[in-house]
């Protein structure tokens, strides 16, 4: 996290654990605002990678399951990075700002996600680089967000998911296209006068709001313990957008793209909900109530304002409808499947 950001949040009253703001001084009450209000949170837990060279183009476009040639100045788009086996290996926003691109992703998977894709450089004129510790990132979201941001800003991206906006040094991406969500990225100076602008209408809270949002739209996150875990459908890529069936060959293309002509799909990510107060984590195994081996894998999962947890999950799609679902063990809390913000036929 950057030092000057920090010290700024923790001056307004942001309460930390684990390098994350938890909230800002009313943890219960800030909670209840989340589903209903506007507000702001930090995004310090997503990091930021820039992508130089003549070739960075090419080298995404060999890497990534999207088409890059798609992404422009004011479009960003949904991405994913797989192993040669067709396994997700991280997912992600792929922008582009004053030419140079930019892969926004989980700040935990920035080490092995560098390390690893250095290796497919080779001869081509690609940096890739770790600019986390130069920017600082906030998230927007409510109703009448996207007429805060133009208040504070002047103006702001296309009404569409993934518009992009480049604007004295700040940088802001829309996410969502039915309730306005946005992330700002700017220097921290500049970062701070625009959290004062929005916090006169939007409620601070802390950074698990961005994290329920993003779970309850159906947008998975692939972290560690979940990584190459999953092709991209499984975690209902296509479906959002993440994928081009029509681009030349990337990484794991060939697994990828028999998968989705072929039709054989067996798993898929679901929206799910448990009366519990105990907080799965990323990778922990769900069962059916008969089996003792695990039918499927928590993605992603936060408290949900009204009581419980809210998690998405992939699950066998032959199961999932019909079988009793549990968190943990056989016996453990029953999972209710709702339904997803998007169509999954």
């Amino acid at each position: 996290m950057v030092e000057q950001w920090i010290k700024y949040l923790r001056q307004i009253g942001a309460q930390f654990e684990n390098h994350t703001v938890t909230h800002f001084g009313q943890p219960v009450d800030e909670q209840q605002h989340v589903l209903t209000d506007d507000i702001l949170m930090d995004l310090s837990y997503l990091g930021v990678i820039k992508v130089t060279g003549k070739d960075a183009q090419s080298f995404l476009q060999r890497q990534l399951t999207n088409d890059v040639e798609q992404v422009t100045e004011v479009k960003a788009q949904l991405n994913a990075w797989c192993s040669p086996k067709g396994r997700t290996i991280a997912n992600f926003r792929l922008f582009k700002s004053e030419g140079i691109y930019y892969i926004f992703l989980p700040e935990e998977n920035i080490v092995s996600v560098l390390k690893r894709m250095q290796m497919f450089v080779l001869r081509d004129d690609v940096k890739l680089e770790d600019i986390s510790y130069s920017f600082a990132r906030i998230g927007l979201a409510g109703a009448n967000s996207q007429t805060l941001l133009a208040d504070c800003l002047g103006q702001t991206p296309d009404l569409t998911v993934n518009s992009t906006l480049t604007h004295d040094e700040i940088i802001v991406l829309r996410v969502t296209s039915d309730i306005p969500r946005y992330v700002i990225i700017s220097k921290a100076a500049r970062l701070q006068k625009i959290w004062e602008c929005l916090s006169q209408k939007a409620r601070p809270v802390g950074t698990q709001a961005w994290q329920l949002l993003n779970i309850l739209t159906g947008f998975p996150q692939i972290l560690l313990e979940t990584k190459e875990e999953f092709t991209p459908q499984m975690i209902n890529l296509q479906l959002l957008g993440g994928i081009s069936f029509t681009k030349g060959c990337y990484v794991g293309q060939e697994v990828v793209a028999r998968t989705q002509h072929l039709g054989i799909l067996k798993r898929r990510l679901y929206l799910v909900k448990a009366e519990t107060d105990q907080l799965p984590e990323a990778g922990d195994t769900v069962y059916c109530a008969a089996d003792t081996q695990g039918l499927g894998k928590i993605v992603n999962a936060q408290f949900h304002p009204e009581g419980g947890i809210v998690a998405l999950a992939v699950l066998p799609i032959e199961h999932a409808e019909t079988a009793p679902i549990h968190l943990h063990n056989a016996q453990g809390a029953r999972l209710q499947i709702l339904n997803l913000p998007y169509s999954v036929n």
